[in-house]
Order: C-alpha cells, then sequence, then structure tokens
C-alpha cells in the first residue's frame, strides 16, 4: 500500500464466521469517522516511535512520558544498524554499551568471562550467538554447521536451550561475521533470538507424521517466527554487507499478506518495520504453541500462548488463545513476580496471525518504556485485568474473540527413548545433562547423525530428538550412544532426568551464583536425602535452578525450585505441579548451600510420612499441606537416628490415639505434640494450677 495515498488493504475473515456483525462478521478495513473515532486505533505512520508507557487514565497533557535508555538507542539505531557496524570494526575486543543493546536483537550477547581475566588485563570479552529454531527443528546440515562452529570458533560445546534453541559460547568479536554468515548460508538464523521482539517460537518437539495437530503446530511456529521476524533488513546489511541470503525455504504467503493488512492499526505505515516500528517492544515476547493436554513446553509461561484445536474430522479449525505469562522478576521488588497465561479466547483457524498482531500492537503501544523491569506484556496485562485486555486486543483485531473452548488437563511430556514417527521410520530422545553438548559426548551425536543423514528436535527441556531413523539402526545407535554416556532415559537418576537449570556463572552478567555446574551436585544430596528417609530410587521430582531471579530455566514451575540470590545461596520455591500448571511459591530465603540437608530433610520426611497416596508427588503435597504447616514442621523435626537416643515414655493407647489425633489436626509429629502437651501440664501441675485460675 502506498505510504503517500494512505490506501489501506481490505482483507475478508472466512466465510466461516456467518452474518456480517463484527463479532462474528467479516474484518473491513474502516476509515476513522466520527463513528469509529475513539473506538478504532488510528493508523500507524512513519517511523513509528512509541512513548506510552500506560493505557491513558486522564485527558493527555503535552508531558511526554519518560522513556528508559534503552528505547532511545532503539529510537537512535535505523532500525538495529548504528553504532553496531562501525563498532564492529574498530579494532575493539568488545562493542560499546549502544551497541551491546543493539547486537541482542541479531541473536548475540556480549559476555565477559569472570573466570578468564587476567591481572591487569581487565574484563574477557566474548560473545554467545542463540539461533531460531521455530519448534527446535533442526537440519541435518545445520546441525553440522553448530557442531563446526562450536568447535572452531566457540568454547568446543554446545548449549540446548530451554526455549529449543543452541547458544553457542566463546566466540570473539573478530569472528562474529564469520559465524553469523556461515548459520544464515546453512539455511539457520539468530535473528530475533534475543532483545525486544518476538523470541524463538516453541512448540511441542514431535517425531510423530501422523498427527496433523502436531504436524500443524510446527508450520505455525515457523510461519509466526517469520510473521514477527524484523523486517528493515539490518540483519543482512550487518552481518552479510547487505547481501540478502536467498534460502528455497519461502515465506507462506498467507504470513505476508497479514502481515501487510492493516486495516485496524497493527501497523507502522510506510515504515521498514511495519509491526515494530523504530523502537520494536517495549520488551521481548515469548509465544508457545501446543496441542490439547500437552505441556512438554511450559506453555503457560509465555506472554501468548496458542492451543491447536480439531474439529470431529480431525482438521484444525482454529485456537484458542491465552496471554500475560511470564517467569522473570527482581529479588525484593515486590512489584516484579512470575505468573500464568490467562484465558482470552478463540479464533479460527484463518484469524491467527491477525490476532497475535493485535497482541502485539496492544504490548508495543501500551507497554510500559520508563521501566524495563515492568515492561512485560503480563505487567499490562495484571494492571488493567484480562477483560480490558481483551477489550483493547479486540480493536486492532477488528472483531470479537469467541468464548475460550474447553481444555483437557494438561500433562507433560518428556519424548524420551525409542518411539514410531508413525511413517515406519523411529525416534530416539536423549537426555543430554543440563542441556550441554560437550566431549567425547557431542562428538559421538555429530558422528551418529552425520553417518545416518538424521534431523534433530530440540527439546524445551534441554534435550534432544534424533529423527528418521530406520528400524535397522536402532540397536547400533543405541550402542555408540552408550559408550560414551548417553544412556538411555531410564536407566539414569529421574531427578536428573527431570531436572533444568540455567548456564549462570562464569558467563552471565545476571549471575550470582552456579547453576548449570552446581545442579549435579545437588540433585546427589537430594538423592542421598531421599533414600535417607525411606523412599525410593523410583522417588522423583522437577527440580531447577538458576543463578539469578530473571527465570530463564522457568524455577518457579518446579516442585523444588533454587533461585540464586548470593555467592552459595538461594531463595527456595515448592509447589509447582508435575504436569507444569501450577506455579511454585516462596517458601525460604537465602539457603546458604551448606544447609541443604538441614532445610530439605524435614520437608522430605514430612512428605515420606505424611503424603495422600504413592501417586502424590512432592510438589502436589507441598500445595496441599501449605507452607504453615511445613514451617512448623521442619522447625520441630528430630531426624531419625537422634530419637532413638531420646528417653522413652510409655503412654496408654487412648492417650497416644488422642496425640496422634491432635498432630494429625495440626500437621506436627507426634513428638512435638507430645512434648508440648507434657510441658503444658507440668507448668500447671508445678503452680498447684494457679496460672491457669487467674
Amino acid at each position: 500500500a502506498s505510504a503517500t495515498a494512505m490506501k489501506v488493504k481490505v482483507r475478508r475473515a472466512s466465510g466461516g464466521h456467518g452474518g456480517g456483525n463484527m463479532i462474528h462478521g467479516e474484518r473491513q478495513a474502516a476509515s476513522v469517522t466520527s463513528s469509529t473515532a475513539g473506538r478504532l486505533p488510528a493508523r500507524r505512520q512513519g517511523g513509528g516511535v512509541r512513548t506510552n508507557v500506560a493505557m491513558p487514565t486522564r485527558p493527555p497533557t503535552t508531558h511526554v512520558a519518560s522513556r528508559s535508555k534503552v528505547e532511545l538507542i532503539k529510537e537512535k539505531s535505523d532500525y538495529l544498524r548504528h553504532p553496531l557496524l562501525e563498532d564492529l570494526v574498530d579494532g575493539k575486543p568488545n562493542v560499546s554499551n549502544d551497541s551491546v543493546q543493539l547486537i541482542k536483537f541479531h541473536g548475540s550477547y556480549m559476555q565477559d568471562d569472570r573466570e578468564a581475566r587476567g591481572f591487569g588485563r581487565g574484563k574477557a570479552y566474548q560473545f554467545m550467538l542463540r539461533t531460531r529454531q521455530p519448534g527446535g527443528f533442526v537440519t541435518n546440515k545445520l546441525y553440522l554447521t553448530m557442531d563446526d562452529l562450536a568447535t572452531d570458533f566457540g568454547s568446543g560445546t554446545l548449549r540446548l536451550t530451554t526455549r529449543q534453541t543452541y547458544q553457542l559460547h566463546g566466540v570473539l568479536k573478530d569472528d562474529l561475521k564469520s559465524v553469523f554468515s556461515t548459520i544464515i548460508k546453512s539455511m539457520g538464523s539468530t535473528l530475533g533470538a534475543c532483545g525486544d521482539v518476538n523470541r524463538n517460537v516453541l512448540a511441542p518437539p514431535h517425531p510423530y507424521k501422523n498427527r496433523v495437530d502436531y504436524q500443524h503446530a510446527q508450520v505455525l511456529a515457523n510461519n509466526i517466527a517469520d510473521l514477527l521476524a524484523p523486517q528493515s533488513g539490518a540483519y543482512y546489511d550487518v552481518w552479510l554487507d547487505g547481501e540478502k541470503f536467498m534460502t528455497a525455504e519461502k515465506e507462506d504467503p498467507k504470513v505476508t499478506e497479514d502481515r501487510n493488512f492493516n486495516g485496524f492499526g497493527t501497523n507502522f505505515e510506510g515504515s521498514p518495520e511495519p509491526i515494530y516500528g523504530a523502537q520494536f517492544l517495549p520488551r521481548k515476547f515469548k509465544v508457545a504453541i501446543t496441542v490439547p493436554g500437552d505441556n512438554s513446553i511450559d506453555v503457560l509461561t509465555n506472554d501468548v500462548a496458542i492451543v491447536v484445536m480439531t474439529g470431529d474430522d480431525g482438521e484444525v479449525c482454529g485456537y484458542n488463545i491465552l496471554a500475560g505469562g511470564g517467569m522473570g522478576r527482581t529479588h525484593n521488588n515486590q512489584s516484579t513476580f512470575p505468573t500464568l497465561t490467562e484465558p482470552l479466547g478463540y479464533v479460527e483457524k484463518d484469524d491467527i496471525y491477525h490476532v497475535l498482531k493485535a497482541i502485539v500492537a496492544t504490548q508495543r503501544d501500551y507497554g510500559r518504556r520508563d521501566d524495563r523491569r515492568q515492561s512485560r506484556l503480563k505487567y499490562l496485562v495484571h494492571s488493567w485485568g484480562v477483560d480490558k485486555f481483551r477489550h483493547v486486543v479486540e480493536q486492532y483485531f477488528g472483531k470479537k474473540m469467541m468464548p475460550f473452548k474447553p481444555l483437557p488437563k494438561w500433562e507433560h511430556k518428556n519424548y524420551f527413548g525409542w518411539g514410531e514417527q508413525g511413517d515406519g521410520k523411529l525416534f530416539y530422545g536423549v537426555f543430554v545433562m543440563n542441556g550441554r553438548l560437550k566431549g567425547e559426548g557431542k562428538k559421538m551425536l555429530r558422528h551418529v547423525i552425520e553417518k545416518y543423514e538424521l534431523s534433530v528436535m530440540l527439546t524445551a527441556e534441554q534435550n534432544l530428538i534424533l529423527c528418521e531413523i530406520d528400524p535397522a539402526w536402532k540397536e547400533e545407535i543405541q550402542q555408540q550412544l552408550e559408550s560414551v554416556g548417553y544412556v538411555d532415559y531410564s536407566k539414569a537418576d529421574l531427578l536428573d532426568v527431570k531436572s533444568m537449570a540455567c548456564p549462570a556463572l562464569p558467563l552471565c552478567g545476571l549471575a550470582v551464583t552456579e547453576a548449570e555446574r552446581g545442579l549435579p551436585a545437588v540433585n546427589k544430596r537430594v538423592r542421598a536425602l531421599l533414600t535417607k528417609v525411606g523412599l525410593s530410587q523410583q522417588e522423583s521430582f522437577v527440580i531447577r535452578m538458576t543463578g539469578c531471579p530473571n527465570g530463564c530455566a522457568r524455577p518457579y514451575m518446579a516442585e523444588l525450585g533454587f533461585v540464586g540470590d548470593g555467592p552459595n545461596s538461594y531463595q527456595i520455591w515448592l509447589g509447582g505441579s508435575p504436569s507444569h500448571s501450577r506455579l511454585a511459591e516462596p517458601f525460604m530465603d537465602k539457603m546458604k548451600l551448606d544447609k541443604l540437608e538441614e532445610t530439605l530433610e524435614p520437608l522430605l520426611y514430612f512428605f515420606k510420612s505424611r503424603r495422600s497416596s504413592e501417586d502424590e508427588s512432592f510438589g502436589d503435597f507441598c500445595a496441599r499441606i501449605g507452607f504453615d504447616a511445613l514451617r512448623v514442621y521442619q522447625k520441630a523435626y528430630v531426624a531419625p537416628p537422634s530419637i532413638s537416643q531420646l528417653p522413652r515414655v510409655g503412654v496408654e493407647m487412648d492417650a497416644f490415639e488422642q496425640l496422634k489425633a491432635v498432630a494429625e489436626a495440626q500437621n506436627k509429629t507426634l513428638s512435638q505434640v507430645a512434648t508440648e502437651a507434657i510441658n503444658a501440664y507440668a507448668a500447671f501441675a508445678l503452680t498447684d494450677g494457679k496460672e491457669g485460675k487467674k
């Protein structure tokens, strides 16, 4: 459409809505007249500089809302080009503070290896690159490329992330262009993997070839990644000297058409960034797609969750939409918090890109830009309430959303081990501790993937799935992987299998303590405690650890979460569910690692002795019992070996039954209730009951 003439494309909604009204009728491009003014967002023009920090609650004034430094950097950057282009050729090992912010949008973070600093040499700068892998799908060629780059330009290891991507650590500034261009020319991308844009789109890492819904989720993840990718061309200007590398994969024409549609103010007309404008989004934006019941990707923790709905014929008919989730928070700042998505509504299949653009536009225009700690979509939803948020989204959408459709209970699926794809071939889910591919294990995985020409799916729990395996190769592949320690998940400790950690020290600038390097030892100590209190080797629950409160490994969904709050110190979160559908809650601040046993042993013994059934998990137990009872029991706990050393006192059976009833009612130990009763009686008797008569 011509920006000068202000022409606007008109897109007709699918005929399935029926009727001609705005509720379930056609979407129509509307000019702003006296009857629509104040009801529809104005069309955006030009570069698109946003200054809003919240939905106006009073008449507008001439005061310009304050904006954070990052907002000003984005605005002056010419759509993410400057000063990054200049900094990359200045001969220094680092980039400027402004470029530190800009290079994130290109898929990279500048880092400082705190353990490699030399005396008098200052910081040891290096860069981490993160790829864009919608739904976690990795071609054979791209896997081999990433493996080579890790060896030739990185630290020698590859990191699988909690958003189904790769992270390549240890790249020097002089090598950035070579690494970026190699990824791009291998049909990969890092564009939008970081920064204030849509991040990698999650989907179940399905290996199934006979499930329409799973296949559709994967295609939709790729299309949404295309829809919301930055469009200005700066990425190719910086890393390919302006040459946009052409691949065999073409963008879906419907994605292009729906991106360009601007009937209701979602786009900046004439801007190189039609959806984002010159300042992009206030903060990162995360989308996840799944099918009913499959919560293998922590779907509820995202800014937007999309559930693929099928009709009686098994074909996709539309989508349930949820919004407002997010994990990040800040210690000692109660205005920041983790939260889960809330149901927004249902849309038909043809409308998915339009409703997503409407949500993005709402966050873009009304999300806060003055305080980055309050800039995520979840704070906008929390501030307005979901009804008001839906109302504003519907203005950008052009019609009302339909009622949210019922869903089954969420179930966590892990995709480990051997399974059938549905087309005669097999898949094999490989457990990778904390997602770190290194040493002989990395070499053997590469050998297997290269030899058998396999494609790979990355999971949202830092593992990978080998796909397209001929059944005749099964035994040989398993033997080769087990020879380097990649044993079948059923042979690994299930605490390890269910755990996750972020990289943390020494590279993450936000980390205040260990996570990836510390979790294996913590898991061993937790396993020892489970054994000590009498629980079997098969007992397991979800453990997650992060080196700071930002929540990259989603510790606030764990049954037992460790959130770094200082050197060798963690905040303890309890009560998440095995299905990853309930938030954990903060139980304890500043637990030093050397206090782990005395902190957790009482809780695990309480769990073992008072769980409602063998099927009740630790997280469900903590949520059912409540934190008050957990703290009382923890304080009164006497370890089993110590109990045998205490004096024994016999009581009549009826007195014992009364003590037992009180203990169960008050969630206390028998020894605690007996001690309290004896102390109370002794105090009464020694004063001849005088205290009681006052």
